[in-house]
């Protein structure tokens, strides 16, 4: 085990059913009187898995006071997986690939929040660069809700490159978000093979990233804000493209 911490409920209980093996041991809050947490430590207790009574004060310490809901996991967290992936997840699907792509996102309750989104959304992987990007820690995985375990979270070396790659040999359209582009979200067609580029708040995505979309897209502002905070942005992008993607009479 790499003594990595799974923190609260949804996380853990994600982390149980995709992978009780990585999960050492939990520590719970004894004085907590809460019917989800009991019904999780049953859970934890069926798996063959040891549940060590603890207090609040000690799992804020443990968590560097961290909303934890009064349960942490002993174990591995999530891998992240290297390009290579690509090819093997793509190769699996039997209808048009789904990709969100995170150029430079670096908070963690955003990561966090972008891989939930994109897992209720019915993407098929997330693609980060592997430098000057966010990875998958305990906050991140906390704020996922279990997206973190379930999602491909996939970390290449040269973003660029990959998503070169994906237009050349997979026929993958990018569609990059930028606030100066001339088209709306809601005039591009999302239906086919795609992959939806954000850029980190502010900076937005970095100039080779732009330069190898095949279109810019913008949200519609019609407030006094120029933006959205990326994580935002990011479900209102990737719903858009599952409303687009969904078969008529299903339509969200």
């Amino acid at each position: 085990m790499s003594g990595q911490l799974i923190i609260g409920l949804h996380a853990v209980r994600t982390a149980l059913k995709h992978g009780a093996q990585r999960i050492d041991r939990l520590q719970f809050d004894a004085a907590r009187r809460d019917r989800r947490l009991r019904q999780l430590l049953d859970e934890a207790r069926a798996a063959g898995l040891q549940a060590v009574p603890s207090d609040k004060a000690a799992l804020d310490r443990l968590t560097g006071g961290a909303n934890h809901q009064g349960i942490v996991a002993h174990g591995e967290m999530p891998a992240s997986l290297g390009e290579a992936a690509l090819d093997d997840i793509l190769g699996r699907l039997e209808v048009p690939p789904f990709l969100l792509v995170l150029d430079g996102i670096t908070d963690p309750h955003n990561l966090g929040a972008c891989l939930r989104s994109a897992d209720g959304a019915g993407v098929h992987a997330v693609i980060a660069p592997r430098d000057r990007a966010g990875g998958l820690t305990p906050v991140v995985c906390k704020v996922a809700s279990g997206a973190a375990e379930t999602m491909p979270f996939v970390q290449v070396t040269n973003l660029a490159r990959t998503l070169r790659y994906l237009q050349e040999t997979h026929r993958i359209f990018v569609v990059g978000t930028a606030g100066e582009a001339g088209s709306e979200l809601f005039q591009a067609d999302l239906t086919g093979p795609l992959a939806l580029v954000m850029g980190a708040e502010g900076e937005g995505m970095r100039r080779l990233t732009r330069e190898t979309c095949d279109q810019l897209v913008r949200l519609p502002m019609a407030g006094h804000v120029e933006s959205l905070n990326v994580s935002v942005a990011t479900g209102i992008c990737l719903y858009e493209a599952l409303r687009q993607r969904s078969p008529p009479g299903r339509r969200v």
